[in-house]
């Protein structure tokens, strides 16, 4: 099954690269119709697939809605679903007509369903061709070229002035973390976060329009992208907080600290001192260190980390990730989740961002190089291990934190914050976790913990 979708030439990644039919015009389908309208108008004259096959198939998807009025979304879900369930059951004809249909229907360009289909495509492709390291690599090599502070700082930028995806993380711990420390004058926070520090400038700013005295802050960034551009534009970035502090009159120290294996830091690399308080924050970066437990150990690395953390005896601990769940055994179920999980992204971003946008193709280049990670590495060797709230709890629960619930001050700010963005985004909140939605569902979970006495880790 492994040669199933190379060319002639001995490429395998044809149906990633949007390799195009005579007389297909991609710009007349994107702008005139639909995948769906699209494909059934153009299979009888381009399939190269047998014509049982291609009959069924276009049967079944062209009459999965008699509503010319439902999206083209439900549509290339269903395709893309089947696309994986074929794979599993090892169907090699179908997998081929499938793939075709997606390959003619996909593009990085188009609508977000279109869009969505190009890097499942890549990924579903990776997976048959035992070729995800490869191409990660070479994607990764890709974006890092491009890598730079100005450009990461213009993608971070934009995407939280169009989207709350990553600042409802930020105004929730950032509220949870200033209560915390209500008069304390020595504060030390231990940052692990994907966000190049945007979380800092309201907070530092807080900090200096407090009616006591100000505190001392340091500020440890830990940088876990194992490439050197990102500890580079850490650094920067670092240097732009470090002014912004002395400008808000906040006494301010940092350290950057660059580590790939999470797992294994140690912390005497904290440099903790007596008379600071503590805080651990986490933003969308827990989910890259392994929960697979090796045949050896007792624990898996993502436990061995969160009991570090306790060892630390931080008065706060603050996580805020991804509301999936990536890390089911089965690679239908995973793929099944990663497509409910990716589709409310990019359907966000897409009434988010206009289609040209540089910012929004950085953002789903980022996605494409996760899809791949995720779907077609191996459990033990994938860094984009996404789980749900209620899994972070149990983990939490079992290292020695029990959870602090948000206060209505909290609760109110992250109110407050999403009526900032147009209509579709919300809040839920359940037990102490609280919970971006993206019209209904779910997509990023926050928490915050403190030390309980009796572990049971």
């Amino acid at each position: 099954m492994t040669n199933i979708m190379a060319r002639p030439d001995g490429n395998p990644y044809f149906f990633a690269q949007h390799q195009h039919s005579p007389g297909f015009d991609p710009e007349s389908r994107q702008h005139q119709s639909s995948p769906r309208e699209w494909y059934s108008s153009n299979l009888q004259t381009h399939s190269p697939v047998s014509v049982g096959a291609r009959d069924e198939i276009c049967n079944v998807y062209a009459s999965s809605s008699q509503n010319p009025a439902d999206s083209t979304q439900s549509w290339a879900k269903a395709l893309l679903l089947d696309c994986a369930r074929a794979i599993a059951e090892k169907d090699t004809s179908r997998v081929q007509s499938i793939m075709w249909i997606l390959n003619e229907s996909a593009s990085p360009y188009g609508d977000s369903d279109q869009r969505l289909m190009s890097y499942f495509v890549q990924a579903l492709v990776c997976k048959i061709t035992d070729t995800g390291s490869r191409c990660h690599r070479s994607l990764t090599s890709a974006a890092e070229k491009t890598y730079s502070f100005e450009s990461m700082r213009n993608m971070i930028l934009n995407f939280q002035n169009a989207s709350p995806w990553t600042t409802f993380g930020h105004v929730a711990a950032n509220g949870a973390l200033l209560e915390t420390m209500e008069g304390e004058s020595k504060i030390h926070i231990i940052d692990i976060s994907s966000t190049l520090c945007t979380q800092w400038p309201t907070f530092l700013e807080a900090l200096a329009t407090r009616t006591d005295i100000t505190p001392h802050l340091r500020l440890t960034c830990i940088v876990i992208s194992p490439e050197e551009a990102a500890l580079r534009v850490m650094k920067q970035v670092m240097n732009r907080i470090d002014r912004f502090a002395r400008l808000m009159g906040v006494p301010f120290e940092s350290t950057v600290i660059h580590k790939p294996h999470l797992e294994t830091l140690d912390l005497d690399e904290l440099n903790l001192r007596e008379g600071e308080a503590l805080a651990v924050n986490c933003v969308q970066t827990l989910h890259h260190i392994s929960e697979c437990v090796a045949a050896e150990e007792q624990y898996s690395p993502r436990d061995r980390i969160l009991s570090t953390f306790r060892s630390a005896k931080p008065k706060i601990l603050s996580i805020v990730e991804d509301e999936a769940n990536m890390i089911s055994p089965d690679f239908l179920g995973c793929f099944r989740e990663a497509l409910r999980f990716y589709s409310l992204l990019f359907e966000s971003l897409e009434e988010s961002f206009p289609r040209a946008s540089n910012e929004r193709l950085m953002l789903e280049r980022n996605c494409a190089r996760k899809l791949v990670n995720m779907l077609s590495f191996d459990a033990t060797e994938s860094t984009e291990r996404q789980e749900k709230g209620i899994h972070w709890d149990y983990r939490l629960r079992k290292v020695g934190f029990e959870p602090v619930s948000f206060s209505h001050d909290v609760v109110d700010d992250v109110q407050a914050l999403l009526k900032r963005y147009k209509k579709g985004w919300g809040l839920d909140i359940t037990d102490a976790r609280l919970y971006l939605t993206w019209k209904e569902q779910a997509v990023i979970c926050s928490t915050t913990w403190k030390l309980i006495t009796t572990p049971s880790y």
